[in-house]
């Protein structure tokens, strides 16, 4: 069974989450990729431990980078720029994220590139764009900071939090491939590359949705309401009996099936909790009455509970839990690469006729002589 990309060839210039986490998805769907490092260093991930997997590699470098082979370059020599534009002219897809303008002095950047391959689609990542931002580090949790999401993420007013992982570079990967695989089409039609641009402030900017609605359509600057909801109640983490739990009611007629579920089957006809607007004017209401009957039962009682009746709920897992949970349900969460007993996670992704393969565990660090041979 082939894979959706097979036959495309993408030259991986880019280090670290955003770009390898792009690359690895388009390897998953068939695409051979090649990715860059730096000779006798390799990507900076390579370090980023612990954690290390059982052969000695950081588990971080090995979430993003499956599906590929490395060829370990000295950009800086005659030698390794002479591979790197070899490369880059027969590679069908090309993405890098150094600092704006870097590839353009080194005879890398995409009018270089498409000179000799017109046909290339080449990505470019940035923190904060490649004009007045150029100069900006692109860092997660600069973005998380600077782009406005702690400033709603955190326990209460006044403590901003960053997410516990770096989601504004899975963000922005996932929009790069969303540009990378619709130039790819415009290809298929026109016979015509072009250049993509993809920041890590734009892309939060976008996938903070209503929170972003709210400042630009409706004038409201959101702010941090721990785990509740500006525009749904109740929707947050509720005190039972013995340990937090989920209640995420999104209408009407689920608030009526809580209400009753608990006991307090009056709430969904008094004016002040008979509507969604309503609730979120009493929300710290809302909570006082519903969690004085969470306490008296555990959390798998009412979770049970809540859930024959059609209303969302659930415990707060950690990630051994949630995996075991993915299992369960026949999600098959975790794989192997062909030939590597290391697991991996999932592609989430399920097609019919040309699903995602794990053809290659992540590499493995070359030695200085390997990188300077080519080999």
């Amino acid at each position: 069974m082939t894979g959706a990309l097979d036959g495309i060839v993408v030259a991986d210039f880019s280090r670290v989450l955003a770009g390898p986490y792009a690359t690895m998805l388009l390897g998953d769907l068939g695409a051979e990729v090649v990715k860059v490092e730096r000779a006798g260093v390799g990507d900076d991930t390579r370090g980023w431990g612990p954690p290390y997997d059982p052969t000695g590699m950081a588990t971080y470098f090995g979430s993003i980078n499956r599906n590929k082979s490395s060829l370990f370059l000295d950009l800086g020599s005659d030698a390794g720029m002479t591979q790197a534009r070899a490369l880059a002219q027969r590679a069908d897809i090309m993405i890098e994220n150094f600092k704006p303008g870097a590839f353009d002095r080194m005879g890398l950047g995409y009018e270089a590139i498409s000179a000799v391959n017109p046909g290339v689609i080449y990505c470019s990542i940035s923190g904060f764009g490649s004009g007045a931002g150029a100069e900006l580090p692109g860092y997660d949790l600069l973005v998380q900071a600077m782009g406005g999401l702690m400033s709603v993420t955190g326990p209460g007013p006044g403590e901003p939090t960053k997410v516990g992982v770096a989601l504004v570079d899975v963000i922005t990967g996932l929009h790069a491939v969303y540009g990378i695989l619709a130039a790819l089409h415009h290809r298929n039609v026109t016979g015509v590359g072009q250049h993509i641009e993809v920041n890590l402030l734009s892309s939060l900017l976008s996938a903070m949705v209503n929170q972003s609605a709210a400042q630009v359509a409706g004038g409201v600057t959101p702010g941090i309401l721990g785990n509740d909801h500006p525009s749904i109640t109740p929707y947050s983490v509720y005190a039972t009996g013995d340990r937090p739990l989920i209640i995420a009611v999104g209408n009407d007629r689920q608030f009526r099936s809580a209400a009753t579920v608990l006991g307090i089957a009056e709430m969904a006809d008094d004016e002040r909790f008979a509507t969604n607007t309503a609730r979120v004017a009493h929300r710290d209401l809302v909570r006082s009455m519903m969690e004085a009957r969470l306490v008296t039962m555990g959390a798998d009682h009412w979770y049970a509970e809540l859930t024959k009746v059609g209303v969302p709920s659930g415990p707060i897992n950690d990630l051994a839990t949630a995996f075991s949970l993915a299992t369960e349900l026949g999600l098959n969460p975790v794989v192997n690469a062909a030939g590597s007993p290391i697991p991996l996670v999932a592609n989430p992704v399920r097609m019919s006729a040309t699903p995602p393969s794990y053809r290659l565990a992540p590499p493995v660090m070359q030695s200085t002589t390997e990188s300077e041979d080519g080999s």
